[in-house]
């Protein structure tokens, strides 16, 4: 997915130390016009920039596609990262410049390799009536930052752990498995519980985890949690704890991952690690959305030839991003 923002914050991400467990809650964005999609982003802000190597989470719906209009976001580029998208209700129609055209359905991934560079398409389906879901991103590390475009789809199984569903799309959890590549150790996993069911999550010690609930009210670790919020575990925690409230089910995705140990630059949908690095990535789009006469040797790809249109990046900050840490 796009960010859609206008005039986009241009950050400097960076992990940094935590102790206990903390709640961060979320800030909601439009995406678009006047009927645009409302989304709850709760990465990257100020409090924690990065959970292991993810950095962006959007939480979205469940919307009315009568009233919101559904997604409909048009060819777009990205850069040093992967994209990963996760559905609960609702299909949408994906598009790249690698020549993949894909289905997102719910509880099954599909992730979406950057790298140098790739723009892709997005469009909910016309049967489509409630569109429901996450979108995430994840920050390549400096060593693979580079590395050829890609495209992945899995759909994992569901499995009973105690009578709580748990869908590991990314990662190792309770024994299960993502066959799906990555290029830091990262966790994603969709679990649901039952109206007031307990549930101990073993979680690896060397990551640092956060668990964001999409329906109902949850206690991760003793701190109480709702619909969009996200709880911080940091590094060396053991297990959450995690207790339904008694009123009905909670779902919550749980993301972990290593310290990535690096600052990137993120600003509209590039990653970098340079003002003059994204400013590049900016030109290098609005130079191929006028001219594909060359795509071959382009750094986006050639334009599939469904796309009417495309989406201009906005307008650079007029302040330089000085990197903190």
């Amino acid at each position: 997915m796009s960010n859609l923002e206008t005039t986009p914050d241009e950050v400097v991400c960076e992990n940094r130390d935590g102790t206990a467990p903390r709640l961060l809650d979320f800030r909601e964005v439009p995406l678009g016009g006047p009927r645009a999609m409302t989304v709850r982003r709760s990465l990257p802000q100020r409090d924690r920039t990065l959970i292991g190597a993810w950095c962006f989470l959007d939480h979205y719906g469940p919307d009315d596609v009568a009233d919101s209009g559904g997604m409909r976001v048009a060819g777009h580029p990205h850069t040093g990262l992967q994209t990963v998208s996760w559905l609960f209700r609702g299909e949408i129609e994906h598009r790249d410049t690698t020549g993949a055209h894909a289905m997102v359905r719910p509880r099954e991934v599909n992730l979406m390799t950057a790298g140098s560079g790739i723009a892709h398409s997005e469009f909910s389906t016309p049967d489509t009536d409630v569109l429901h879901g996450v979108q995430l991103w994840v920050a390549l590390p400096d060593e693979h930052r580079f590395t050829a475009p890609a495209f992945e789809h899995h759909a994992p199984p569901v499995l009973d752990v105690d009578g709580a569903e748990v869908v590991v799309f990314l990662g190792s959890l309770f024994g299960q498995t993502s066959p799906v590549r990555t290029f830091t150790p990262l966790l994603g996993a969709e679990i649901v519980l039952r109206p007031g069911q307990r549930l101990d999550v073993a979680l690896d010690g060397t990551f640092e985890h956060g668990v964001m609930v999409d329906t109902g009210a949850v206690s991760v670790s003793g701190v109480d949690a709702k619909v969009g919020q996200l709880v911080y575990l940091p590094v060396g925690t053991p297990s959450a704890e995690l207790v339904a409230s008694s009123d009905g089910p909670v779902r919550v995705v749980v993301l972990g991952g290593e310290p990535l140990g690096e600052q990137i630059v993120m600003w509209w949908n590039f990653i970098g690690r340079t003002h003059d690095e994204v400013a590049g990535y900016r030109g290098d789009w609005q130079r191929e959305r006028d001219d594909q006469r060359d795509p071959a040797s382009s750094r986006f790809g050639p334009f599939p030839s469904e796309w009417g249109e495309t989406i201009p990046a906005p307008i650079l900050p007029n302040v330089r991003l000085r990197p903190r840490g």
